[in-house]
This record gives structure tokens, C-alpha cells and sequence, in this order.
């Protein structure tokens, strides 16, 4: 499938077990961090769109997953927008399917953090 369009909508199951294995809250200066990391030039126009999503939505809880393939998934849950970025090919935003999918997969991290503290602790 071609990074310019990449989608959610038609994940297979190895990335979607990616998405549950790797999906995380990050703070701001994180994402910052892997934008520093990731897009290095200044005049970079991927770059310009990275740090422009995470400024138009301040205060945010921001998530962040890696698909099986190195495609980079960061979905602002608050206003359920996301974005993916595939580091030197491209880049995008989440469609519907795709924010449907990250909101899923934050769910069941949430459902599972619990119960995994539960028997680490019995």
C-alpha cells in the first residue's frame, strides 16, 4: 500500500497487534522529542505539519503507536484527530476508520493495564 495513502481502515492483523503492543500516552515534549529525532531539517515540510498537529492541540492527551511495518500513528484523543508519518516517506492525517481504530486500541489498553497489575501483584 503506498505511504500517501495510508489508511487504518484496512489494517491487517499483524499491525494492529503492533498498534496494541506499542500504543502509549506521551506528553507533548515526547512527541516533540521524536519530531527533533525524526525530522531533522528545518525546512522539512513534514516536519512543519508534525509540530503544527501537536500546537493546534494544546492540553491534549496525545497517543502514539508504531505499526509492524514503521509507520508512526499519533491520535489526540481529546479531539479525536490523528496523524501518521512514516519517517522518510511520508505523511498524513487519520481518517475516520483510522481515529475509530485508535480509540479502540487506547480502550483496550486501558481494560488491560489493570488487569495486568492485578496478577503482577498475586
Amino acid at each position: 500500500m503506498p505511504f500517501e495513502k495510508f489508511d487504518l481502515e484496512n489494517l491487517d492483523k499483524e499491525r494492529r497487534k503492533a498498534i496494541a503492543k506499542s500504543i502509549r500516552m506521551m506528553s507533548v515534549e515526547e512527541l516533540k522529542a521524536i519530531g527533533e529525532e525524526v525530522f531533522k531539517y528545518a525546512d522539512d515540510p513534514w516536519r512543519e505539519a508534525f509540530f503544527r498537529f501537536i500546537a493546534e492541540n494544546p492540553g491534549c492527551t496525545f497517543h502514539h503507536a508504531i505499526t509492524s511495518d514503521g509507520v508512526n500513528i499519533v491520535y489526540c484523543r481529546d479531539k479525536d484527530k490523528g496523524m501518521w508519518f512514516l519517517p522518510g516517506s511520508g505523511m498524513g492525517p487519520c481518517r475516520r476508520r483510522g481515529s475509530e481504530t485508535m480509540k479502540e486500541m487506547i480502550a483496550g489498553a486501558v481494560e488491560i493495564t489493570p488487569l495486568s497489575r492485578i496478577s503482577a501483584t498475586h
